[in-house]
Order: C-alpha cells, then sequence, then structure tokens
C-alpha cells in the first residue's frame, strides 16, 4: 500500500503524502475510469473537497459512479444498532436466578469471549487505537422488474433483469478510535474519499455527492470496529442479548446471540418520512475458540412517498470475520468479509429490486493507547447540520428515490455554492447512517 501521492503537475516535483494508504492496485494508470479519466486523476480531484468537477461525475446515475457511490453509501461507513457506553462494566456475573436462562447464556458467553480476546485486564488497558487497512468492494448482483441497472464500465444505464459486476472497487482506510463513541474514518475507493466520525455527541458524515450530514438519534459505533477490531466494544454491545441456539457455519459450530432495541431507541432515529420498522443484530461465537466468527445484522424501513404507497427496504449485512492475531495482548480479527443483500419491495410487482454487494478487507496495521489523540481529533466538520425533514418522492420516470434535504452553503474547504442534490436509486442517507 502507498502512501505518497505522485505532483501530477510536475514528475520531478516533491510528492503528497495521503492520509489514507492507497493500495497498489489503485495505482494502474491503464484502467480507464470514465471518460479517458485515469484513477489518479480522480484521486487528485478528491483532495478538493466537494469540487465541481466531481459533484459533475456524480450527476450522472448510471454507469459506474453510481456503482461506487451505492457501495460507500451502504457498505462504507455503517453504524451499530444501540450506543455502548464508554463506561459501561463489562465484567457480569450471570446466574439464573437473576435473569431469565437466555440471558444467562448470553452473559456468560461473552465472559468467555473476553477470555478469548484477551481478558479483562488486557481490554481495560487500551484506552484508544488506530488501524489502517484494505478494502475490495463490488456490486455482484443487481435484480430489478423495471428499473435502472448498473453497466460495469458503461457510462449510461440500462434496463435488464440481472448484471453481474466483472471488476471491483479498491481502497484503503485509517480508523481512528478513543473509546466507542470517539471514532474518525477515511476510506477511500477508486479515488473517491468518504469521511465519518463522532464526537460523543454527534455521529456524522460527509461523501463527494453530499454534504456533511448528522445521522439521526444518539451517537453510535462504527460497525467496522465490532468486525474483530474493538473486543470490548463488541462484549459491551452485547452483555444484554440473549441466547437464541447454536448454528454451525462453514464447518465452525457457534453460539448465537440476538441483540434488538427497543422500539423508542428507533424512534429516535425515524424522521416523518422515514421509518425505521426494526434493527437486529445477532452475533455468532465461534465454541472452540470463544471468538466473534459472524457479525449480522438487519434493519428494515419503510420510506413514506407522495401520492404513492410506501415503499420499503430491507438491509442485511453479514461478516464473516478471520485471523485473529494478538497485539499487546488482545486477539485483533485482521481480515474478513462482508456481504450486503438490499431489498426493495411495496407498490407494485413491477418495482421490486434487489442488489448484492460484497466487501473483502484485510488490516495492515494496529496500535493502541495512541500518544496525543485528543478530542479535537474527532471535531465534526464545520459545515455540518442536520437535515430537515423534506419529502420524499419517486419520479415517473424511473425506479430513482430522489430525496431533498436543506444543506449547509459552505463545506469544508469549499466556498462554492450547491442547490439540492438528488441522489440515486438507493438513497445512501437512508441505509448507510441506519
Amino acid at each position: 500500500m502507498r502512501t505518497l501521492c505522485p505532483n501530477l503537475d510536475n514528475e520531478d516535483a516533491l510528492e503528497t503524502v495521503l492520509e489514507v494508504p492507497i493500495p497498489e492496485e489503485s495505482f494502474d494508470d491503464t484502467k480507464i475510469i470514465n471518460h479517458n479519466t485515469t484513477s489518479w486523476q480522480i484521486m487528485k480531484s478528491w483532495m478538493k473537497p466537494h469540487s465541481t468537477d466531481q459533484r459533475r461525475q456524480f450527476s450522472d446515475i448510471g454507469g459506474r459512479n453510481a456503482e461506487i457511490q451505492l457501495l460507500l453509501g451502504v457498505v462504507g461507513a455503517p453504524l451499530v444498532p444501540l450506543p455502548i457506553l464508554s463506561t459501561h462494566n463489562t465484567i457480569v456475573n450471570p446466574t439464573i436466578q437473576d435473569h431469565p436462562i437466555e440471558s444467562s447464556m448470553a452473559k456468560y458467553i461473552v465472559q468467555q469471549y473476553i477470555a478469548a480476546a484477551g481478558g479483562e485486564k488486557a481490554l481495560n488497558l487500551v484506552d484508544s487505537m488506530y488501524a489502517v487497512g484494505k478494502v475490495k468492494m463490488v456490486a455482484s448482483e443487481f435484480n430489478a422488474g423495471d428499473g435502472i441497472t448498473m453497466s460495469c464500465g458503461g457510462g449510461k444505464a440500462t434496463k435488464a433483469k440481472s448484471v453481474k459486476n466483472c471488476g471491483g472497487e479498491m481502497g484503503g482506510f485509517v480508523l481512528w478510535q478513543k473509546r466507542p463513541n470517539l471514532w474518525s474514518l477515511e476510506l477511500v475507493v477508486s479515488g473517491y474519499k468518504l469521511s465519518a466520525g463522532s464526537d460523543g455527541k454527534v455521529a456524522w458524515r460527509q461523501t463527494p455527492w453530499h454534504h456533511s450530514h448528522a445521522s439521526r438519534g444518539p451517537p453510535r459505533p462504527l460497525r467496522r470496529s465490532l468486525q474483530g477490531l474493538d473486543p470490548k466494544s463488541t462484549a459491551s454491545l452485547f452483555t444484554n442479548s440473549i441466547c437464541i441456539g447454536e448454528k454451525t457455519i462453514n464447518g465452525e459450530d457457534c453460539f448465537v446471540l440476538k441483540l434488538e432495541p427497543e422500539l423508542q431507541t428507533l424512534k429516535l432515529r425515524s424522521s416523518n418520512n422515514v421509518e425505521i420498522m426494526k434493527h437486529t443484530i445477532w452475533g455468532y461465537f465461534s465454541q472452540r475458540t470463544g471468538l466473534l466468527y459472524q457479525l449480522k445484522d438487519s434493519h428494515l424501513i419503510r420510506i413514506n412517498t407522495l401520492g404513492s404507497d410506501s415503499v420499503f427496504w430491507e438491509t442485511t449485512m453479514e461478516s464473516l470475520i478471520h485471523d485473529y492475531r494478538t497485539i499487546d495482548g488482545v486477539n485483533i480479527a485482521h481480515g474478513g468479509q462482508t456481504t450486503v443483500s438490499l431489498f426493495r419491495f411495496g407498490e407494485g410487482s413491477d418495482s421490486h429490486s434487489q442488489t448484492k454487494m460484497d466487501e473483502v478487507w484485510t488490516i495492515e496495521e494496529v496500535d493502541f493507547n495512541i500518544k496525543g489523540l485528543s478530542i479535537d481529533c474527532f471535531l465534526p466538520p464545520s459545515d455540518l447540520k442536520k437535515e430537515d425533514d423534506q419529502p420524499m418522492i419517486e419520479p415517473k420516470s424511473g425506479d430513482k428515490l430522489i430525496g431533498s434535504a436543506r444543506l449547509a452553503s459552505k463545506s469544508r474547504g469549499n466556498s462554492s455554492r450547491f442547490g439540492v442534490p438528488k441522489i440515486v436509486a438507493i438513497d445512501s442517507n437512508s441505509f448507510g447512517d441506519l
């Protein structure tokens, strides 16, 4: 993975240091991105946040840009259903007398996980961390009754029953974290950058096609952290879960823990137009090692549209976690794969659609207790503004969901003003933050 970016204006000039390491595969100048634009030229554009060129590239709903927007919006920085208190004590003493048998079993399994992850003492010594990794994302399949599809490398949308992607989008990320609710993520995929973070009071996200916006409800941890990078937060999250049985996954016998947020918690994340009906998370803990083997969550939302029936979106993520290595006495997962299924239904059967996405990630470097990592490192962007409730409409011309939002007129690093954006068929603001 490279950390230097050549100066395109002068090959002999000094190189620019990138904040996010980029995989070697992204530096292939023979790979044409779109309109004879190389990956280096796109990488140069994202150094200027929300540039006019970037927004113009994403104005085309069809083609590869729509696929990248879909991948970053859904897979890039999803959050877990519940907030995790940084002062939460993971030490529990499960007894059948104090808890139902399902809860007692779950607490016992969590204690076994804590021991397998390094023990209570080692986990409590971790105050902060950072991780550097690389990812490969691909929208593997898109099935629709009568809607847009994403062509592989093409610039125009096509209509078809099924489209298979012939490649994948390479990228890298850097994650900083200080306790569960203080975190910052920078992810670059094929030259396009997604930034997300939480200062303990609000969680936010910023993309090339959308100004900074805050997530509804209390700040929640990044799902990527619970994929084997933060055992203490994982243990705290599943402490109040229930054990629903056992399951064998790829030959590995696992205990299954289930956690569902209360209805009031879901209401805090809903709006006038978008209602979160459920968000369930499952943890599959290996009976052999005690470690988290698979993380799965599924949420269902209902979008109220003007002049038509409600539209439902169900998103399911399954992450296989492997390659555990001991870092300073803590077992950290260094690889995994996430499969995402996004299903749209409601109205007529012709409008039903299903999208499948895959992400493979590897961790290149991890370290704990970073000196000098203060609250100032997690401050949100200056243009952050919570989105107002605006109507969601679906145009007659196709299966494209358009969301209106009042955005701040000033973005970090760019004083240009932009109008209200039109989001592609899958509104990343409705899925990635949920």
